[in-house]
């Protein structure tokens, strides 16, 4: 009995130590946590395409936060939320799932879990505004990485109709990026990508000038 407490112990704080993330997720994670919160947040949320965002220079008169982070997922954002919503911020872009999807994971995972990313911001920050931005498109013909993203073109379309139907059913903001930065093959312009995945200068500028109004 004695021995099997011990094993159980044990067990229970390896798990608890596993990393599940990787080194660059935890790291930004604890610096995040460092910062002190401020009044009237505006935090943009999700994975390396947001985290390569220069958002202080794109809208110097506003109180705008990067929390993206390079390679981050559905479950890392749940994982880290409670620091996001700890300052209680004005208003919340979201953009997450195009690594999910790549990694193997289902539409229906992405959509849970975005539901559960939405549903928790609400219930621990009520007042924040919350919008629901739709995955980039991919161009397979630009870069020769990231071949795991770039079969998913018409995955990506059939997220984002469902995401565009998740935001109405939670009554949030859906703000179709992929649209307004495609081409007529429905993939990412060239002049807003590098790499084919992430965007470039004129791509970000893109991304401004169409949530402008609403972070404005």
């Amino acid at each position: 009995m004695k021995k099997l407490l011990i094993i159980l112990i044990l067990t229970f704080v390896n798990i608890g130590f596993a990393q599940q993330y990787s080194d660059h997720y935890y790291k930004r994670k604890t610096l995040f946590e460092s910062e002190k919160d401020t009044k009237n947040e505006i935090i943009f949320l999700g994975n390396s395409i947001t985290e390569g965002g220069k958002w202080k220079k794109l809208f110097p008169n506003k109180n705008v936060i990067n929390r993206g982070i390079s390679g981050d997922v559905t479950d890392g954002i749940l994982n880290r939320l409670l620091e996001i919503t700890a300052s209680k911020p004005k208003k919340i872009f979201l953009l997450i799932g195009t690594n999910d999807i790549a990694r193997g994971k289902s539409i229906d995972y992405v959509l849970e879990n975005t539901e559960k990313i939405i549903l928790q911001i609400k219930s621990q920050s009520p007042k924040t505004i919350i919008y629901l931005q739709s995955i980039l498109p991919i161009n397979p013909n630009i870069g020769k990485k990231f071949s795991g993203h770039k079969k998913n073109n018409q995955k990506i379309i059939d997220a984002n109709k469902r995401l565009k139907e998740l935001a109405k059913k939670l009554n949030v903001k859906f703000i179709n990026l992929n649209k307004k930065m495609r081409n007529g093959k429905k993939h990412i312009k060239a002049k807003y990508t590098y790499d084919g995945l992430h965007l470039s200068k004129k791509g970000y500028q893109k991304w401004k000038r169409i949530v402008r109004k609403y972070v404005e």
